[in-house]
């Protein structure tokens, strides 16, 4: 027999257990499989100066040269109208990488700090890009897992301006004939194996210039 006591007592339990929280499955990178993608994604005998499957103009595979004196080292700046992007060293020299730009208006010249770095990211567009481009980014609103088909890439830079997360970033691309053109939504794009070596060298805390770019003219070689 119920009595009115266990009615309150189990009442009150109904109404004070935690309801269950219903998660949304997100985009994943599986790290189990980092690995396997990196080898993927670089070719055999791998030799950055050298190595081209990609058909790349040779300007655009990464070199040593010599820095502009007064830069800090660590940091990176992006030559938007010659498609590079140089990471300064401690003696005087930079690694120089070739890169593509966001197509049209939607590059962004400015100051930035890379604040967090990560490797085999997931990728969602933002709300902006499913708006401009609802046919192109409609049906990934929800996101994509990481691997070698993943817009980002193998890695990725994420550049703020103070706490402010801009959604830009420095990253690879599963399309390496895009460099030296424009033709992202706002990154800087690389050809996988290439960041996958400036990764190794950046720092977090490290500023990206990325300087002005030339209107509607693509770099020649």
């Amino acid at each position: 027999m119920l009595t009115r006591r266990h009615f309150v007592i189990s009442t009150g339990a109904l109404f004070s257990a935690p309801l269950p929280t219903i998660l949304l499955a997100g985009p994943t990178s599986d790290k189990s499989k980092w690995d396997i993608w990196d080898v993927q994604v670089t070719p055999a005998n791998y030799d950055p100066a050298t190595s081209n499957p990609w058909g790349l103009h040779r300007r655009f595979l990464p070199q040593r040269v010599e820095a502009n004196a007064g830069l800090v080292p660590g940091d990176i700046h992006v030559d938007a109208v010659a498609r590079y992007l140089y990471h300064i060293g401690t003696d005087g020299t930079a690694m120089r990488y070739g890169v593509a730009i966001a197509r049209g208006n939607l590059y962004e010249p400015g100051t930035y700090n890379i604040r967090w770095k990560t490797k085999w990211p997931t990728w969602t567009p933002t709300a902006a890009m499913v708006e401009r481009d609802p046919n192109l980014y409609g049906n990934l609103s929800e996101g994509v897992d990481a691997g070698p088909k993943n817009p980002l890439g193998s890695r990725a830079l994420y550049l703020f301006v103070g706490n402010r997360d801009t959604y830009l970033r420095i990253h690879g691309s599963p399309n390496p004939e895009s460099i030296g053109g424009r033709a992202s939504s706002g990154c800087v794009r690389m050809v996988m194996a290439h960041i996958n070596g400036l990764y190794e060298n950046v720092n977090a805390g490290s500023t990206a210039f990325l300087y002005a770019a030339e209107k509607g003219v693509t770099a020649q070689s």
